[in-house]
């Protein structure tokens, strides 16, 4: 019997905006719109044919989509569009970084390191592995909580994912290891201030207050993310062909094969030139801002930061140059990773400057192992190639929503879940909103435009029904987090799949059980906050 294949992920992304375009003729278009009712701004739903004049109603356009499906495709680029240049420009730095076998070097001398560390009667135990697997998610995890790590996870996800692979494991353990991380981390945030910031400023309750509760919850979703990582890790490890993408593989074992032989150690004079270039510009930098002060929540811790990471990669670059080039480039990797944190923590980078800074990585990196310039550009054009289907997916991905905004369905089905809530008990309501949230998510994934849409509307009715604002925050929290993980619209989502190789079809076949259990957990977590008098709440 001839199996069955299943369509390529460019084909499934198309069928769902054909699908959202057929729901643009069953539901009839509508608006909430923000009104001032006395001292308090209300959000009053309208559907397209009642929206007064007076409040934007000749301003709304809506219409059934039809030949839009295939606009919808250009739109989605031009909606993503930072993320797809995002994608590209990480994928050309990247080749360049590659090529140079740093990373190969790194991986060798880092498999060597866990190996010595397995002399250790207590090290065989735990097992070397799955300490590394451990260490790599609590500290992704710790990012998405803070400062609400995403899009910066799919530049990790070229680093990680050799050396899963190397490791004896696959693609997705390597893309759980840093993505899926930084997204429970995300889901249980204490002060993710795309979404614990904005919606507590909405629902206009002290911001970041409640972070007690909220990192218990960071901690339990965590606990089971590494579980879960580390079961299937084994498995893996036991069975490398019971991983669903043992055959898409081929690419990154066949990365992973090189011998520590054919890496010749070897340290051109232009290394030494980008090395003291690059040792100038950090001196300028670091006595024009000695000091950073860093946002963590609502507490601000002033610095050195740019003085001491110079000092340290001025140290390292000394020692590793005299070795191999290879080693430098490793540290030019590092000092990339220590000056992103930086730079989004004290100085609030997103994706033009995050792209910028590797960009400036892929150069100096060619350039250290003494390639032209002419050959930087080639190469760069070639990981732009190679990564070019990451980008077109998100493109793909990003009309969907193009065509529910369009279709101006959004908010008609928000209201309609809304009116879900009636005449329910207090946990069940709690639970009905997120409900909400989960469903809209799945729509619309970014929790900041998320929160403006849903907060003005969910904060007032839970006082009607007396369940504090600060629950309303959680719901919105778990609901805007889990499905993230697992929604075509997310361009965070493709665009890590996509650089990871892994089909979206495949993804969700590996993820949705998990998502499912993070669910119900989150529904669980819920409910103290509206049973038990809990700090901040």
């Amino acid at each position: 019997m001839k199996k069955r294949k299943v369509p390529h992920t460019f084909v499934i992304v198309f069928f769902i905006i054909v699908i959202a375009a057929v729901l643009t003729w069953i539901i009839p278009p509508g608006k909430y719109v923000s009104e001032q009712v006395g001292d308090e701004t209300v959000m009053t739903f309208y559907y397209a044919d009642q929206l007064p004049e007076a409040i934007g109603g000749n301003e709304f356009h809506a219409e059934p989509q039809t030949w839009q499906i295939f606009s919808a495709f250009y739109k989605g680029f031009v909606k993503q569009g930072n993320i797809i240049v995002f994608i590209l420009i990480i994928g050309g730095a990247f080749w360049i970084m590659n090529k140079s076998k740093a990373i190969d070097m790194g991986i060798l001398s880092f498999l060597k390191f866990t190996k010595r560390l397995e002399r250790w009667k207590l090290m065989r135990k735990i097992g070397v592995n799955n300490v590394v697997i451990i260490l790599i998610m609590l500290l992704f995890s710790l990012f998405g909580s803070v400062f609400g790590m995403s899009e910066e996870t799919i530049a990790f996800a070229l680093i990680i994912i050799p050396l899963a692979v190397s490791m004896g494991y696959d693609s997705i353990v390597g893309l759980c290891m840093v993505y899926v991380a930084a997204h429970i981390g995300f889901s249980g945030a204490m002060l993710n201030p795309f979404t614990i910031g904005i919606a507590q400023g909405i629902a206009e309750i002290p911001l970041f207050t409640g972070i007690g509760y909220r990192a218990v919850c960071w901690a339990i979703l965590t606990v089971v993310g590494i579980i879960f990582v580390l079961w299937y890790a084994n498995k893996v490890k036991k069975n490398p062909q019971s991983s669903i993408m043992y055959e898409d593989d081929v690419y990154w074992r066949k990365s992973a094969e090189v011998k520590e032989e054919e890496l010749e150690r070897y340290t051109p004079r232009k290394a030494w030139f980008v090395f003291a270039f690059l040792t100038a510009v950090l001196i300028v930098f670091s006595v024009l801002y000695p000091m950073t002060t860093l946002k963590i929540g609502n507490s601000e811790t002033t610095l050195p930061l740019l003085p001491i990471g110079t000092a340290v990669f001025v140290l390292l670059s000394i020692i590793t140059l005299r070795k191999t080039v290879h080693y430098f480039v490793l540290t030019l990797l590092f000092a990339t990773v220590y000056f992103l944190v930086v730079g989004v923590l004290g100085y609030e980078w997103y994706i033009m400057e995050i792209a910028s800074l590797f960009l400036v990585l892929g150069i100096a990196s060619g350039l250290s192992v003494d390639k032209s310039a002419s050959d930087i550009a080639k190469l760069f054009l070639e990981g732009m190639g190679d990564i070019l289907s990451a980008a077109v997916i998100v493109g793909l991905a990003g009309g969907i929503v193009i065509i529910l905004q369009d279709g101006g369905i959004i908010d008609t089905i928000l209201y309609g879940l809304s009116k879900s809530m009636s005449n329910m008990g207090k946990i069940a309501s709690a639970e009905i909103m997120y409900g909400i949230q989960t469903l809209i998510n799945i729509v619309i994934p970014s929790g900041s435009a998320k929160a403006a849409i849903t907060m003005p509307i969910m904060a007032p009715f839970s006082d009607l029904i007396g369940i504090s604002r600060q629950a309303t925050v959680v719901a919105f929290q778990f609901g805007d987090g889990f499905t993230n993980m697992i929604t075509p619209t997310s361009g965070v989502l493709m665009a890590a799949l996509g650089v990871a190789r892994i089909p979206w079809e495949k993804w969700v076949r590996f993820i949705w059980k998990f998502i499912l259990v993070l669910v119900v957990i989150g529904a669980l977590l819920l409910i103290p906050t509206v049973t038990m008098q809990l700090a901040g709440f």
